[in-house]
């Protein structure tokens, strides 16, 4: 069994989308549920959630960004550049709580204390770009968690795995340029294709030209689909570049129950898709992965697809 850490912090339910809006605080607590049905928190480690040093967000945020977002948070704005990004008085400090947390599960799993993570963060961070809140994100936790593992703990190369049905355009911007970050995204396009980013031909720019590499899916497509093309792009092209380090954002969107998307995933396939991004980790990065929440909107399908999740990362 690995030592799998687990990042929940009921302050994360704090953040209120408001009414109609799908990113809630019940995504986490049918995670949670699940994941205690199972009868698999005595298995795992705690990780907490610890406020984020401001200088790490500064490291991927614009200053004047993280300026605004505290101003109109705590100025009762009720969303910030979109509609779809909703927000409360509480969703600054839960935003640092949940880019802090995912930082403390990297310290822990750089200090062996933990193999691998699942961190159920609220709100989710792969549309932010480093200056614009989008789609549900303000603070990009697995951009930030990249940052801190090069300049921290000097990990030479990290290598980001996206299956949100959505395409992670903050995450792949904020790496464009960067040869020691690969980021692989395997996401719906066209139709409900927002952010309407991640066609095939966008491969990076300057010296990050070739560290990207993205996996468009047709509307209709499913597991058969998802395991050519994993096996098609993403393989390969974790096979030359080696990363040191795994990030996986973990959405559960393309889920065929789930209203997001015209994706056909069945519960199965993301077992497969995590134990995939796991073994990967073994290969390369002495087994060192985290996995960061970002979409999932079925609160029906989300317990067992947590807990199943989870079961992988123990391997058990």
């Amino acid at each position: 069994m690995k030592k799998t850490g687990f990042l929940f912090d009921p302050r994360y339910l704090l953040h209120d989308t408001g009414p109609y809006h799908p990113e809630v605080p019940e995504r986490l607590q049918a995670i949670y549920k699940g994941i205690e049905e199972a009868d698999l928190l005595p298995s795992l480690t705690e990780i907490k959630a610890l406020r984020a040093d401001i200088r790490w967000i500064e490291a991927v945020h614009e200053v004047d960004y993280i300026r605004r977002f505290e101003e109109v948070c705590y100025a009762g704005q009720k969303s910030m550049d979109t509609p779809d990004c909703a927000m409360c008085t509480d969703t600054f400090e839960t935003a640092l709580l949940a880019a802090g947390g995912v930082i403390n599960a990297a310290d822990m799993v750089m200090q062996g204390e933990i193999d691998n993570a699942f961190c159920a963060v609220r709100p989710p961070g792969h549309h932010a770009e480093a200056g614009e809140a989008m789609g549900f994100c303000y603070f990009n936790n697995v951009a930030i968690a990249a940052t801190y593992l090069r300049q921290k703990w000097n990990i030479g190369k990290v290598g980001i795995i996206d299956f949100d049905v959505h395409h992670g355009n903050g995450t792949q911007h904020i790496f464009e340029k960067d040869p020691t970050v690969f980021y692989y995204s395997i996401h719906q396009h066209p139709s409900f294709s927002y952010p309407g980013t991640g066609r095939e031909f966008e491969k990076g720019t300057a010296e990050g030209q070739g560290f990207t590499k993205n996996t468009p899916v047709l509307p209709g497509h499913g597991d058969e689909e998802y395991r050519h093309y994993i096996k098609r792009d993403l393989l390969p092209a974790f096979e030359r570049f080696r990363p040191e380090f795994i990030l996986v954002s973990a959405g559960f969107d393309a889920h065929i129950d789930d209203d997001m998307s015209d994706v056909k995933l069945s519960t199965d396939a993301f077992t497969w898709l995590i134990e995939t991004a796991l073994q990967l980790a073994a290969e390369y990065a002495n087994g060192r992965l985290i996995s960061v929440l970002e979409g999932g909107y079925s609160l029906k399908r989300l317990p067992e697809l947590a807990s199943n999740h989870v079961h992988a990362l123990l391997d058990v």
